[in-house]
């Protein structure tokens, strides 16, 4: 979900890991010379996810640690890339604790239709991300730290990135 830390708490999995880190809301942003924001106004919803799955289907093999838009659960094709990439980790974060952190949905970037909440947005894509996830974390009002921690204690036994 946006707000969850999944780029704050992939910085720092990528640094206990010894890995690279890839933020593909920066990678779309740089690519496409606009903010978030403005390339969904550009192309609306369907637009953006249909380029938010190209690029992700452009990551190259070892791009470490990987940062995605809350999004990207909209096209399976994305989410096929990335586990091709490595397990697919699912950030579960409270829908209370999401609207304290985020704030305006539109000025954040975020997916979503008119009049949608934090909590109906969370009700739409939690199946979503728990489909493709291998490993749910649950990480309440936890600190990134923590989260990075419990992320590592929970990949399988003798994975390597």
């Amino acid at each position: 979900m946006p707000g969850a830390g999944k780029s704050t708490v992939g910085v720092l999995l990528a640094k206990l890991c010894a890995l690279a880190f890839t933020d593909t809301d920066l990678l779309i942003q740089t690519g496409e010379g606009q903010r978030l924001e403005q390339i969904i106004r550009r192309l609306g919803i369907e637009g953006f996810c249909d380029l938010e799955a190209r690029y992700l289907s452009a990551l190259p093999d070892g791009a470490g640690v990987v940062a995605t838009g809350g999004s990207v659960v909209y096209r399976p094709k994305g989410m096929a890339r990335l586990k091709t990439l490595g397990p697919v980790v699912y950030l579960d974060v409270p829908p209370v604790v999401l609207a304290r952190r985020l704030g305006d949905l539109d000025q954040r970037g975020v997916i979503h239709a008119p009049g949608q909440s934090i909590a109906d947005l969370h009700r739409e894509r939690d199946p979503l991300y728990r489909h493709f996830a291998d490993r749910v974390i649950d990480c309440g009002d936890l600190s990134p730290e923590p989260v990075a921690l419990r992320i590592m204690a929970e990949l399988p036994p003798g994975f390597e990135f």
